[in-house]
């Protein structure tokens, strides 16, 4: 599976603010081999990279050594992706609707990022709804938690009040797909 640069990009610079230019070296020092070779200034928006390699492992990192282990880290860096890509280069997607507008064109956001995946809306009406991701064969735990922290900020982003993201059904828990049930205000 590979990745597109335009979700890595923000990687390091969530971790230069959140945790300064210190930090950046420690994660960046933390990192294998391969991951160094992309990270920290390298890093094309318009390129393909190897999933496991450029975003799952730094994303353990950032978990390991800034949170204690904990995935709150993916999710937070999912949240400053969403703010990075829906302001900027995809804020066209945001700026036409509401939440569920954005819903609704999720099915075509993901493959943006991660190829190959397949993502369908199963629900999306007022405050509410359902997104099932049917292809993704290398999912992991702390890409499903990433994943959970962008639609909170795209919720929110579009207008959203206290969105909630729950995961359902999970790829990484065997299940034959990661269900995403969304609720706001």
């Amino acid at each position: 599976m590979e990745v597109k640069g335009t979700a890595i990009v923000t990687v390091p610079l969530f971790i230069k603010e959140r945790f300064g230019e210190g930090g950046l070296d420690r994660w960046v020092n933390a990192l294998t081999p391969e991951s160094r070779k992309v990270y920290p200034n390298s890093v094309l928006a318009s390129s393909w990279y190897p999933l496991k390699e450029v975003l799952i492992e730094p994303l353990r990192k950032i978990c390991g050594l800034f949170y204690a282990g904990d995935l709150r880290g993916a999710r937070e860096s999912g949240r400053f992706s969403a703010d990075y890509s829906l302001k900027g280069i995809y804020k066209i997607f945001v700026k036409l609707g509401s939440p569920e507008f954005m819903l609704r064109r999720a099915g075509s956001i993901l493959p943006m990022y991660y190829t190959p995946s397949e993502m369908k809306v199963v629900e999306s009406r007022k405050g509410q709804g359902i997104m099932q991701i049917t292809k993704f064969p290398e999912m992991d735990q702390v890409l499903e938690t990433r994943i959970v922290g962008w639609m909170e900020r795209a919720v929110e982003i579009s207008g959203g009040k206290q969105p909630h993201i729950k995961i359902t059904k999970s790829l990484t828990a065997g299940d034959s797909l990661t269900e995403f049930q969304a609720t706001w205000r």
